[in-house]
């Protein structure tokens, strides 16, 4: 049973617990006014049902608050060889389309990760992206196959090698070869699939390998 404290108790169980009060104080004066024959018994058997109804109301659990998802702005440490990331998760369309635009500075060691439904070859370009970037296309294992540059405001895109493209990581310039992180590097799948359900997401809906 839950507790009973009256701080836990939300507005309606209080509403029902002082209308039974008012209830019992009517019965009881009404009961040291009228004194009629056979009304005590009666009145006893009422305040016994209300203040049941009371104790019972009062012992109901407060429902919990519907759990919240992490917000697109989120960042999820995962990591890549032997390195990790700071990364914040783009996983629809709309997230996909804004990518990294008008971020006039990216964070030493963060990145965004997008994540795609099926494996294929990707492109991306830099409209309205002010920062120098590096991209890495990774399959669906998480295995680093391809590391490409990215130009600042280049709408001319950079387009994988690879067909089986199922995760891009962009972070700044440089990021893969400062931390020694090559094609071949895996990504921490665990990572990402807890991450991804932290942002409300099913991972049933990414071809994910297990």
């Amino acid at each position: 049973m839950q507790t009973s404290d009256p701080a836990f108790l939300d507005s309606q169980s209080k509403g029902s617990i002082r209308q039974s009060g008012a209830l019992i104080f009517f019965a009881m004066h009404e009961t040291r006014n009228n004194k009629l024959p056979g009304t005590f018994p009666l009145v006893r058997l009422i305040l016994v049902v209300l203040l049941g109804t009371a104790a019972l109301v009062a012992c109901q659990p407060r429902s919990a608050p519907p759990p919240t998802s992490a917000l697109p702005e989120t960042y999820f440490p995962i990591a890549i060889g032997s390195s990790t990331l700071q990364l914040q998760l783009a996983l629809t369309p709309a997230e996909h389309q804004k990518g990294l635009m008008f971020r006039e500075s990216l964070p030493p060691d963060h990145g965004m990760l997008f994540l795609f439904p099926q494996p294929k070859q990707q492109s991306f370009w830099m409209k309205n992206t002010m920062l120098p970037l590096d991209i890495g296309y990774l399959d669906a294992s998480g295995r680093l196959l391809e590391i490409h540059q990215l130009f600042p405001y280049d709408e001319s895109g950079v387009t994988s090698r690879s067909s089986q493209i199922l995760i891009a990581i962009e972070t700044n310039r440089d990021w893969y070869a400062r931390n020694g992180v090559a094609t071949g590097a895996r990504l921490d799948l665990s990572a990402l699939k807890a991450a991804i359900r932290q942002r409300g997401h099913a991972t049933a809906n990414y071809a994910l390998e297990e």
